[in-house]
């Protein structure tokens, strides 16, 4: 057997060892679930009635569970532009490069190298009495191009880790996309929210002021004909100008509030157009949230966290197996002559090399022990923090559920001493216009009434972002279908 075809042999069974070995070591498994890190949930939240997993408001996408079209626009003008989601799809297309690096620490890394060199040794030097007497020359050239290849073995799972970490911080990436989806979601809903308010703060105003107008003009009649003092007269007309004061400040806040909402949105300043009205929003009576257990699979930044947990792991493992020896198998192939004008006469100036070496690491200053003991610690830490993002969830969870219910009995008290007000303030009216009642009772009626109204839309749009904190702290919002 001819030494080329012993090199080809023993190349093609190294190739075929190689490529065996690659293709089991690049069996991926799937990411390991640590949700049996988590702490004990309980059947169900707190202030919460019966418990079901069906019909859960968390797996409703928004654009269902937000109806009003005008919403759904801001929404979805702020999931396209907002600088946040931009930045947080930056942040997933770097994860996904990383991914493809450490995927990539499977294969074999190559070189090209061609290289070419003249030597001239002193006459004098060993070298140059050895030359001129075994080649006659006085000087040597070397002329050499070649292909190596060089190939670490996955024994102890260090590349398979890496892989294993990698993957996970991608999909941390995604999780924490979906994160800021649903604050931005819930941010954009509870400002518009507080748009209507504000919207119907100022009408609540403008009427108020037209009543205000009514009993000022009653009152100057009335002090025309000398059946009240000036000092009614100024008071009255006091509190009407204490009434209009409201309006330019309301048109302020909805000014300011529309321009919050655009920027969130990703847009510049401008008005929003919207029909409806506050007094006219509405969600389903029954706001299941399912069981607590929920939010180890569908509460995004829950995910992150636990997805940091597995990424630690591996990390750890990883360093762990960098302790061990590592066999690295080499190999290069290529012409080499001492002429140039050899340099490619082939098969002659062919050459080949096939080495195998095992690394064990000694003493390296404490450094992979270190790079050890941190992943580990790092672990520990990440664990803790999955635990207390469960925590979180489930505290936000209840604090949603026991102020929708609170509010919502508010509103109604609230709503109820309004109406009674109302009649109230009819019923002052009436008896001041026959002189049965004074301006000041006028006057104080008018002012209760307008308390009350504007503490009615205020109650209502505080129940509405209640609602909106159920749904974003149940993990609603990230899914689009």
């Amino acid at each position: 057997m001819t030494t080329s075809k012993y090199m080809n042999r023993k190349v093609k069974l190294l190739t075929v060892f190689i490529l065996s070995f690659v293709a089991w070591s690049c069996k991926t498994d799937k990411l390991v679930s640590n949700k049996h890190l988590a702490p004990n949930l309980p059947e169900q939240y707190r202030d919460q009635g019966e418990a079901t997993q069906e019909n859960n408001i968390g797996s409703i996408p928004w654009r269902d569970f937000f109806k009003d079209p005008v919403l759904q626009s801001l929404i979805d003008s702020a999931i396209q532009h907002n600088l946040d989601m931009q930045l947080a799809l930056k942040n997933i297309e770097s994860s996904q490069l990383s991914l493809k690096q450490a995927k990539a620490g499977y294969l074999p890394t190559a070189q090209l190298q061609v290289r070419g060199n003249s030597t001239n040794p002193s006459n004098n030097s060993m070298n140059g009495l050895s030359l001129n007497q075994f080649l006659k020359q006085h000087h040597v050239e070397d002329y050499t191009a070649s292909i190596g290849l060089s190939w670490e073995a996955d024994l102890w799972g260090k590349i398979k880790n890496q892989n294993a970490a990698a993957l996970a911080s991608y999909l941390q990436t995604e999780e924490a996309k979906k994160v800021i989806q649903t604050q931005l979601i819930a941010q954009v809903a509870q400002g518009y929210y507080q748009l209507l308010m504000l919207y119907q703060l100022r009408d609540i105003a403008q009427q108020n002021l037209q009543l205000s107008d009514t009993t000022l003009r009653i009152v100057k009649q009335q002090y025309e004909v000398g059946d009240i003092t000036l000092l009614a007269l100024e008071q009255v007309d006091a509190q009407r100008l204490s009434a209009a004061a409201l309006i330019p400040d309301f048109e302020q806040q909805i000014h300011l509030q529309e321009n919050a909402i655009q920027i969130l949105s990703g847009k510049l300043p401008a008005e929003i157009k919207t029909q409806e009205q506050l007094v006219n929003v509405r969600f389903p009576e029954d706001l299941s949230t399912g069981i607590p257990a929920d939010l180890l699979s569908h509460r995004p930044d829950v995910k992150q966290a636990e997805l940091a947990v597995t990424a630690s792991q591996a990390y750890q493992k990883s360093a762990k197996a960098r302790m061990y020896p590592s066999l690295v198998i080499s190999a290069e192939a290529g012409v080499n002559a001492f002429k140039a004008s050899n340099w490619f006469n082939l098969p002659a100036s062919l050459f080949g090399a096939i080495t195998g070496s095992i690394t064990q690491p000694i003493f390296q200053r404490r450094e992979l022990k270190t790079q050890y003991e941190l992943a580990r610690i790092e672990q520990e830490k990440n664990v803790m923090i999955f635990k207390q993002k469960v925590i979180s969830a489930a505290g936000e969870v209840s604090d949603a559920l026991i102020s929708i219910q609170k509010l919502k009995e508010k509103q109604q008290i609230t709503l109820d001493r309004t109406t009674r007000l109302k009649e109230a303030t009819k019923h002052a009216n009436l008896l001041f216009e026959t002189g049965m009642a004074t301006y000041l009772e006028v006057i104080t009626a008018q002012s209760n009434i307008l308390q009350s109204e504007l503490e009615l839309a205020q109650v209502k749009k505080a129940e509405l972002s209640a609602v909106v904190d159920l749904y974003r702290s149940l993990g609603g919002g990230w899914s689009n279908n």
